[in-house]
């Protein structure tokens, strides 16, 4: 069974944090080819002015492939303009959708003040790695910590996943995991 043993920590700007977290974008889009199991539980991060976790989501699948590609097939979840992808793609080869659902807010944002006052934590530009026990730390003495903790394992992915009958070369869904094993923190590339 393919089991993630860790959540992947997203960077984003606000207004796609809460696309993501309302429903109105299943697809977040990288600059290259993004490794990331099926399942894998995805914390949201917003970008100033909001800098704090917002909520959590569940990764699908990885689409990849050439820009042009991923856009006819994800334009209409990716909740930017094809003037936005152009720019934004402007000399990237490969491509990625990062397919999500279940999107689940949170009651109460968790500040960049107390992620900070652990330790010298510092956004991803793009995305990170993170174990449910570095989590824990960070999130330690929030009032959302049990609801943000109490997020990540679930049930497992409906098969009628919207973007599982696609048909592209992606990923399958998987069962999800329950919690997340102890690691170091990993830090993805830096595109946005």
């Amino acid at each position: 069974m393919n089991t993630p043993e860790r959540a992947l920590l997203l960077s984003l700007h606000p207004r796609f944090a809460t696309a993501i977290l309302t429903g109105a974008k299943t697809v977040e889009l990288r600059r290259q080819r993004v490794a990331v199991p099926p399942g894998t539980p995805v914390i949201i991060y917003a970008t100033s002015p909001v800098m704090a976790l917002t909520g959590t989501a569940r990764l699908t699948g990885v689409d990849t492939a050439a820009p042009g590609q991923i856009w006819r097939r994800h334009r209409t979840n990716s909740g930017i303009s094809k003037a936005e992808y152009t720019a934004y793609m402007n000399g990237a080869e490969r491509a990625s959708a990062l397919l999500l659902d279940t999107p689940r807010p949170l009651s109460r944002p968790v500040p960049l003040d107390h992620l900070r006052a652990t330790g010298a934590f510092h956004p991803p530009q793009s995305y990170r790695y993170l174990t449910t026990e570095v989590l824990q730390e960070l999130i330690a003495g929030h009032e959302a910590a049990d609801e943000l903790l109490g997020q990540l394992p679930g049930p497992a992915l409906p098969a009628h996943s919207p973007h599982a009958a696609a048909g592209h070369r992606m990923s399958a869904p998987s069962p999800l995991p329950g919690p997340l094993c102890s690691a170091a923190l990993t830090a993805g590339p830096s595109l946005r």
